[in-house]
């Protein structure tokens, strides 16, 4: 063995006198009474518990302070006795918990401890995946652009979802107010009431239309095959497509408009002896009621509030309104064939435009429930917090997502799918967000209903982004996957959950290091939450990217857009109608 050298050995000398010094400090101050820690400052305090950490502890601060070292536990001495629950918590230095076996009994609570690249990692383990500790050295963020009136006008109350409401809802104004302006001498008053009825379901179909499955992955293929050469402002006008929701509801509250038009005329005619079909006042009466049902359980708070009640309003009136819609037409065409010279009933109703679109929509309203199967399911209990239900029963995309269900009448689950390595199945992840997922972790099903086919995902539209930047919490990495094992991107990754090794499982952990080598995976149960927003910045900056895409819950997605988009860089996330 090769001896070191005198400047060596002074040196060696010196450190050690030093760290000897350091540790009858640091004894002292581990021995100081509460009541006397509580009154120091609290800078003080947190600066002395960092210096106590264990993970940060050399072996003679170990050794001083009664845990062991690799020669203590070697020798059998007493001061190696340490419990099974003591390595579990991470209440030992790291380099003991290697040496007995910690990263055997629980790995996802070991505490990181060294760098690579801009975050902290522990590098004692053989696994691909590291988990990491938020970088001390992050970058302040820069001032939010804008006036604060004009910032919060633009990102929260004029977002993309307002404003293609507002442009259908104007659009459907300005021709209601030409229609009345036009027809303002007319005798009887008003415009005809085959007009008013084609205005409203035409804006019902487009509502119809922009939700359907197979026109929603259509609209996706087309905005995703935009070119990187293209402009990055047309890139970020485009990836902004999941906001097509602004279209539903404004034509949605566009064709209750024409409707309530189309009900007080009939009411005028039936008043003044013009009309006299009770039938078809009744009839029109109960479809304003629905249509105003409809909308009023769709305003957020109120679907927000009670989603499971919103969703069996929009179901069940959705479809009693469409059934009424036939009768109204058959009403109105029968009335309109007595009259001196018509036609008879057969050619009144196909010259109806109303007639062609209710066709139309009763289509596609059918449509998905012609595809409504039971399929077998193989669920793999992660955790008690998760669970990943794996699926055979056809191949699928990336960035698809579907539904599943128990009870096909009365509520539907939406999921993103991860497409398995072989092509020929899928799974999806599951985790504990209120009752029904919490029983499905429990009490894994080995079947469930699907209806339709897979829809594209918000997050298919980081494809138009040379690179990007994905911040995700939970189980919002099922979705990131689901793009990520199936379609590579140049991104990086930010991954925030509780113990996310022992929540979801070492096939988990490896496909997100696969997909992101870097991957920035915080343990949130071990170190805190850290600062997202900041985080995604200091991501953006430092990796280069075009954009940063957020699939969390809605709170820290509304927190990230904005805290993004308010300093000028394209974010993107889904919203409550996407």
């Amino acid at each position: 063995m090769e001896l070191p050298s005198k400047a060596n050995g002074d040196e060696t000398l010196s450190n050690s006198h030093r760290e000897t010094a350091s540790l009858k400090d640091l004894k002292d101050t581990s021995q100081m009474d509460i009541g006397s820690d509580q009154r120091r400052p609290t800078a003080d305090r947190k600066a002395g518990f960092r210096e106590s950490r264990p993970e940060t502890m050399t072996t003679a601060a170990a050794l001083l302070l009664g845990y062991p070292t690799e020669s203590t536990v070697q020798d059998g001495s007493p001061g190696s006795s340490i419990s099974s629950d003591d390595l579990e918590k991470g209440m030992a230095p790291v380099m003991v918990q290697n040496q007995l076996g910690a990263n055997e009994i629980e790995k996802s609570d070991t505490i990181p401890v060294a760098r690579r690249g801009n975050h902290t990692v522990n590098p004692s383990y053989s696994s691909s995946w590291r988990i990491s500790l938020p970088p001390q050295d992050i970058p302040q963020l820069p001032v939010k652009r804008e006036r604060r009136i004009w910032r919060r006008m633009r990102h929260n109350l004029m977002t993309v979802y307002q404003r293609l409401f507002a442009i259908c809802f104007a659009a459907n104004m300005i021709a209601f107010i030409i229609l009345m302006v036009k027809h303002r001498h007319s005798k009887p008053f008003g415009p005809s009431r085959g007009d008013v009825a084609t205005a409203a379901a035409t804006n019902i179909l487009a509502a119809f239309l922009i939700r359907q499955e197979n026109v929603i992955n259509t609209l996706y293929a087309i905005c995703c095959s935009t070119p990187w050469w293209f402009p990055l402002r047309i890139r970020r006008m485009v990836a902004k497509l999941y906001h097509f929701g602004g279209v539903h509801s404004g034509c949605a509250v566009s064709a209750t408009v024409w409707f309530i038009l189309f009900t007080a005329l009939v009411t005028k005619d039936f008043a003044s002896g013009n009309f006299n079909q009770p039938a078809v006042l009744t009839v029109t009466y109960i479809l304003l009621t629905l249509l105003l049902a409809v909308c009023l359980f769709a305003i957020p708070k109120f679907r927000i509030f009670s989603h499971n009640t919103f969703e069996a309003v929009h179901r069940f009136a959705g479809w009693t309104a469409v059934g009424l819609f036939w009768v109204l037409i058959l009403l109105v065409s029968k009335a309109s064939s007595e009259l001196p010279g018509a036609d008879s009933l057969g050619m009144v109703v196909v010259k109806s435009p109303a007639f062609w679109i209710l066709l139309v929509i009763t289509f596609f309203t059918v449509l998905p429930w012609l595809r409504l199967r039971k399929v077998e399911a193989f669920p793999e209990v992660l955790s008690n917090h998760a669970v990943r239900i794996h699926f055979k029963y056809m191949k699928i995309g990336p960035i698809l997502g579907i539904r599943i269900s128990h009870n096909p009448l009365k509520e539907w689950h939406a999921f993103a799918t991860i497409p398995a390595p072989d092509g020929q199945s899928f799974s999806l992840i599951v985790s504990d967000a209120g009752d029904w997922t919490k029983k499905q972790i429990m009490e894994p099903a080995k079947a469930y209903w699907v209806r339709g086919i897979p829809i594209t995902g918000v997050l298919r539209m980081a494809i138009v982004f040379k690179k990007v930047v994905i911040v995700t919490t939970g189980s919002g990495i099922g979705p990131v996957l689901s793009m990520l094992v199936s379609h590579p991107l140049p991104c990086r990754l930010l991954w925030s959950t509780p113990n996310p090794e022992k929540t979801y499982g070492d096939n988990i952990m490896e496909s997100v290091c696969k997909a992101d080598p870097d991957a920035m995976i915080i343990n949130s149960r071990a170190s805190g939450r850290p600062d997202m927003v900041a985080l995604a910045y200091h991501l953006y900056q430092q990796s280069g990217a075009e954009a940063v895409f957020c699939i969390s819950n809605p709170s820290l997605t509304r927190k990230i857009v904005y805290g993004m988009e308010s300093r000028g860089v394209p974010a993107y996330g889904p919203i409550w109608d996407s």
